[in-house]
């Protein structure tokens, strides 16, 4: 038998032509896998800064804007892929953390954002609560209803009632202010029902439930915290963003607006810290990552928490000014002072 003729110079037999091809389909496979399939990791980094004062809204007064810019800051995590998990290992500015750190086994992940985003609006409320009661007749200057600012876990208003539900009526009965709900929860003997009617963005809701024994068993109770109505609609709006740090921000921010007087100075200032009703600043996670955040943005000064400043020694700032505040107060006075 004949011998076959070789392929023309330059063109591969086929078995070479279908191994190429075989080798090509794996390797687009491979990077497929790697680009698609999570790993249980998650990447933790400075996440973006964003400016306050264009998300706050309000009816009434008058409204003065800024020179400069009030940002607040953020923490990233993003669960990693083969791909993004090399990437992350190779950027010095994002750390590796296990899935089982940030969800432990057993959490429901559904609940767990719900409690973020319910701390988030927690913020707005005790972040407009300080700023009203610094520079209006507020609470006795107020609106109608008692106003949730959050709930107990594990109490009869938890995953009930939520910060910002406004409370018009109980049992039919009208509320105008947080005493009077209060009164009238007492007045109501344990066990027995209470039907809550809210106003729940513009939308009418209502919520049931009864006093019982829960935190500390001594005494039946809702576990609910409110406060009087503010006396003019004010609108914050932080998007996919979640958690209890962003209030010290949203409260420079919305008394920037009310006052005549320019706090930034044309200049870009970050900051974070939770923010209570007394107006004490708390201390928060990730305040490195913020720190970097609010230096990527180009921020001349950050609001740091004083309970978070030992974390940061040693941390070069770059030109940025690292400010301690313990409380609304101090953060005030600084921006006031010129920081």
């Amino acid at each position: 038998m004949d011998d076959a003729l070789p392929p023309p110079p330059g063109v591969p037999d086929r078995p070479r032509r279908r191994r190429w091809v075989v080798a090509v389909v794996v390797a687009v496979v491979l990077v497929a896998l790697a680009s698609w399939v999570t790993l249980p990791y998650y990447s933790e980094g400075p996440g973006p800064a964003r400016e306050v004062t264009p998300l706050i809204r309000f009816e009434g007064p008058q409204r003065f804007e800024p020179t400069g810019r009030l940002a607040l800051t953020t923490v990233s995590f993003e669960q990693l892929t083969p791909i993004t998990a090399l990437a992350a290992w190779l950027d010095p500015n994002r750390q590796i953390v296990e899935e089982s750190i940030l969800y432990p086994p057993g959490q429901d992940r559904d609940r767990e954002e719900r409690t973020s985003f319910s701390q988030m609006d927690q913020s707005k409320i005790n972040a407009a609560y300080v700023v009203l009661r610094e520079l209006t007749d507020y609470p006795r200057d107020r609106g109608e209803g008692a106003l949730v600012e959050g709930t107990a876990p594990g109490c009869p208003a938890d995953d009930e009632l939520f910060p910002g539900d406004l409370v018009v009526a109980i049992d039919g009965e009208p509320i105008d202010s947080y005493r009077e709900a209060g009164r009238v929860i007492r007045a109501t003997p344990p066990g027995r029902e209470m039907v809550f009617d809210l106003d729940v963005d513009g939308a009418e809701m209502q919520a049931s439930f009864a006093r019982e024994r829960c935190l500390d068993g001594n005494r039946p109770i809702v576990g609910v915290q409110m406060v009087d109505a503010f006396p003019f609609p004010i609108e914050m709006s932080s998007g996919d963003i979640g958690g209890p740090s962003a209030g010290l921000m949203w409260a420079i921010g919305l008394y920037e607006l009310m006052t005549p007087e320019d706090l930034t100075g044309g200049r870009l200032i970050a900051g974070t810290g939770t923010l209570g009703l007394d107006g004490a600043v708390g201390p928060i996670g990730g305040i490195r990552d913020k720190v970097l955040a609010a230096q990527e943005a180009g921020a001349e000064i950050f609001l740091v928490p004083a309970d978070n400043m030992a974390e940061l020694e040693g941390v070069d700032a770059g030109g940025m000014r690292l400010v301690s505040v313990a409380t609304f107060d101090d953060a005030r006075r600084a921006l006031e002072d010129g920081a």
